[in-house]
């Protein structure tokens, strides 16, 4: 199977879970549930890559401090290759506060470098090296895009909550050949997936929570795929990249667009089970079965 290359994403994380998220008022909140754990879009998708049997690396940075450390120890017991750069400002931290619905608020309390030292030949002989780069929007993946294009390697990007206004985008837009997003923020997604296919974009995904997502083909095709209800909904984190990696799985097995977004779906389903960036018992042969339980014969 093509290795995969995930560049950019991983936090220390707190989280807590409220029943509802807090009104903008000063106010005591006397019991709200809380633990820390690792973060990030990279992170998300490197460990379910992992469980699904993809060959694959991630590479990020982190600092030289104790929540870099448990990164580098939880991403050991995923048993995930990761290669690392070390950040001057320290490991990137959010709080995120989830209500029993799964909305959030994210609050950044630290942030990395946008412009990191990094080993960047080290960085070119992985990009040299890899099948398909996933391309997070992290700052400091910008500059790697030269050498992506230089190689000339599929580009997958996640640009997870875009509202189709911010310039930060543009050059993630402009380098992917596969774009994902969600549609929290857009009133009219599919005229901005449009465009993206418009652009030359091979395949345009939106998913939309609760109701579903959406698939868009480079020949004009529109694919719509609605969750599996039988999924108890835990904890939101990790979803989006859930989704990503399971469709990513199909991809690579070269399945429909269709039973790609089934296994996405299904991937997405098992995770809101959890409070982990991934199902804990997630693996290539339980995807297999939950597809042939809710979708029948492949």
């Amino acid at each position: 199977m093509k290795k995969v290359l995930v560049l950019g994403g991983t936090t220390f994380d707190s989280i807590i879970t409220l029943e509802k998220l807090p009104e903008p008022t000063p106010q005591t909140i006397h019991y709200a549930p809380f633990h820390e754990t690792l973060g990030s879009t990279g992170a998300g998708k490197a460990i379910n890559l992992r469980k699904l049997n993809v060959p694959s690396v991630l590479h990020s940075i982190i600092g030289d401090d104790l929540y870099g450390k448990n990164i580098i120890q939880s991403l050991q017991q995923e048993d995930v290759t990761f290669i690392y750069d070390i950040d001057e400002k320290g490991t990137e931290r959010h709080v995120n506060l989830m209500d029993t619905d799964g909305k959030r608020i994210s609050i950044f309390v630290t942030q990395s470098s946008d412009k990191p030292d990094l080993d960047l030949p080290r960085l070119e002989k992985l990009i040299q090296e890899c099948d398909i780069v996933a391309l997070n929007i992290i700052a400091y993946t910008k500059q790697l895009i030269a050498l992506c294009k230089k190689y000339n390697k599929p580009i997958w990007t996640d640009l997870h909550d875009y509202n189709d206004h911010n310039p930060y985008h543009e050059d993630f837009i402009e380098i992917a050949d596969y774009i994902f997003l969600s549609s929290d923020n857009l009133s009219d997604y599919k005229s901005v997936m449009k465009r993206f296919i418009d652009l030359g974009k091979q395949l345009v995904v939106c998913t939309h929570g609760k109701r579903g997502a959406t698939a868009l083909t480079k020949d004009g095709r529109w694919i719509k795929m609605d969750i599996i209800d039988d999924y108890k909904f835990r904890d939101a984190n990790g979803a989006g990249d859930s989704f990503f990696s399971g469709f990513i799985y199909g991809f690579l097995q070269q399945k429909s667009t269709e039973d790609c977004l089934r296994f996405g779906t299904i991937c997405a389903g098992l995770c809101i089970t959890s409070a982990e960036l991934a199902y804990d018992d997630l693996s290539e042969e339980l995807l297999q079965q939950e597809y042939m339980k809710y979708y029948g014969k492949q």
